[in-house]
Formats: structure tokens, sequence, C-alpha cells
């Protein structure tokens, strides 16, 4: 058995393709099946059924993959120690980071921390928590960026800064007359949302303690995974949405008339880096998690007087 034979079965089982896995391991596929036999031989059992399409592991299988994820995190642990030992970070660190977070958080650290370490390359997919969640299960993605508490024994959080929600308005919504609102204050028939696997979706529904469907005004529905798209919806249709307080950087003066504050305890999300518990690149993450800390400002980095919105 070795190790090479291991990252084989794990690339079939993750691709669910010998053809795919055999790319992503950069060897033929002749080449990767043949080393697949020899391990399937050599234990005397099947590991997939090759029979059904996308290919499945048997029910052994599954738990030979189970125990090869587990042996490669330790195997690779091997390589981080020596890397620990220099002085220059270096290597790649693949990220995944939910919608909602990205466009506000993304450009204003990638910059500082390529220059910073120019010796990390950094591997970023924009994703919904639930696809982050199985990509941080299977060992594909090194940590993800996510509104936290996600609930997941495997995974370990740790939180990094806690965003307020705001509310944006038109001149129309009886919230614009307002200097500060409470969530008993919000109407959800006037209340643009994201749609249907966005954590965001259900903290604002959370805000307004309403669990259901939430549709637009005027017998409209409108299904959107985009924050930026809920803030035109409002200047063009009217109603209310609500953003995250780092999407304020964003806005123009006239666009900053429209936002209004909850009162104290004001809801807010806990952004986290996401990890395996038995996670690598232990330097890299925590320098990813000093960037962002360099930027977010000081208030943001406390969840006194906030009320964190559960997912």
């Amino acid at each position: 058995m070795t190790i090479t034979q291991l990252e084989y079965i794990v690339a079939v089982d993750t691709y669910k393709s010998f053809i795919l896995a055999a790319e992503k391991c950069f060897v033929t596929q002749p080449t990767l099946s043949m080393q697949v036999q020899k391990l399937e031989d050599m234990l005397g059992v099947k590991i997939f059924d090759r029979s059904r399409q996308p290919i499945v592991a048997t029910e052994v299988g599954m738990e030979v993959i189970a125990q090869a994820r587990l042996m490669l995190a330790e195997s690779y642990k091997i390589k981080e120690i020596v890397t620990d030992r220099q002085k220059e970070l270096s290597g790649e660190l693949k990220i995944g980071i939910i919608p909602t977070i990205a466009p506000y958080l993304l450009p204003r650290i990638i910059s500082r921390f390529v220059e910073k370490y120019p010796q990390v390359k950094l591997v970023v997919w924009e994703q919904n928590t639930e696809h982050i969640i199985q990509q941080l299960k299977l060992g594909m993605i090194d940590c993800g960026i996510l509104s936290t508490p996600l609930h997941e024994n495997n995974l370990t959080e740790i939180p990094v800064f806690y965003e307020n929600f705001v509310a944006y308005v038109s001149k129309t919504s009886k919230l614009y007359k307002k200097k500060n609102i409470s969530p008993e204050d919000i109407d959800v028939e006037e209340l643009w949302v994201l749609d249907e696997g966005h954590c965001m979706r259900e903290q604002v529904l959370n805000i307004c303690q309403r669990r259901k469907s939430t549709k637009g005004f005027q017998h409209f529905e409108y299904n959107t995974g985009s924050v930026d798209t809920l803030k035109r919806m409002v200047d063009q249709n009217n109603g209310a949405t609500i953003l995250p307080e780092l999407a304020l950087d964003d806005l123009s003066e006239k666009q900053l008339d429209r936002i209004r504050y909850f009162k104290s305890p004001e809801p807010a999300r806990e952004v986290s880096i996401v990890i395996q518990r038995n996670f690598l690149k232990r330097r890299m993450i925590e320098a990813l998690k000093n960037e962002i800390l360099h930027f977010i400002p000081k208030k943001l980095r406390s969840k006194k007087k906030k009320e964190v919105m559960d997912i």
C-alpha cells in the first residue's frame, strides 16, 4: 500500500470518475486504474462499484476511503513540519468563501497578502455554505470564510469578526422616517431577500422573527444570490432590504442616506475561518486571519452589544 494509491482512491471518490481523477492527479487513466486495482487486489475487496455512473464506493470502500483521507492528512503534516521551519511562507492556500462576504472582504486583503507573502499562491472559490462545508470535509480546500455557527462536529470555527446588519430602505418605506429601527418595525412583505440556499437569508428572516417564504411586494417574487442586486431592487422598485455593514463602503452619499441602523443589541453575523479538525497549513491560515483583522474596523472585532443571528 502506497501514499500514491491512497491519493488515487480519494481522487476517484471525490470526482466520481476515473478519467477526471486521473486528470487531477496528472497521470493517465490506465495508470490510475492499475494502481487502484492493485490496492483492491492487495486488500481483497472492491473499493468502487464500476458498474454505476457516476462511480460510487462500495460499503467497505467508503470505510477504506475515510481511513485513507485520515492517513493522507497525517502524511501531509510531515511536509508541514518542514515548511513551518522555514522563515518564509510558501505553497498554495485553497479558500472557499460565501458570496455575501467575498466582494466586501477579498478585494481589500488579497493585494496586501500577496505582497506580504509572495511565495504563497491563493486559490479562491466563491460558493455557498453547503458546498464549502462539503469541500472542507473532503479535504478539497484548506479553509472556508463563512458565517457561523455551523453546528458541524467535524469542523472547527475560528471567529474573526462580528458584522452588523443594517437596513437599506426606499423613501417610500415607513422605515425611512425613523432614525433607528427595531426588528419589529420591518414589514417582511416589502423586504427583498436572498433566495434559498444562502445563510444570510435565514439570518435576515431570523431578524424579522418570521420563518416563512418571503415574497416581494406587488405579487412579485424575485430570486437572487447577490446583495448588490437587492440594493438595486430597492433603488428601482422601492421597499427595503438588509445589508451587511461592510457593504456600506461601496455606497454613494445619496445611498448612505437610505441606511437605517438597528437599536442595541444590533443584529449581527459571526464571520469565521472554518477548518477541519486535523487541519494543515496552520501558519498560512493564521497569516490570512491576521490580514483580515488588519482590515476590519475595531468595532467589528467584538460582539459586545450585538445579537449574533443563527443560520
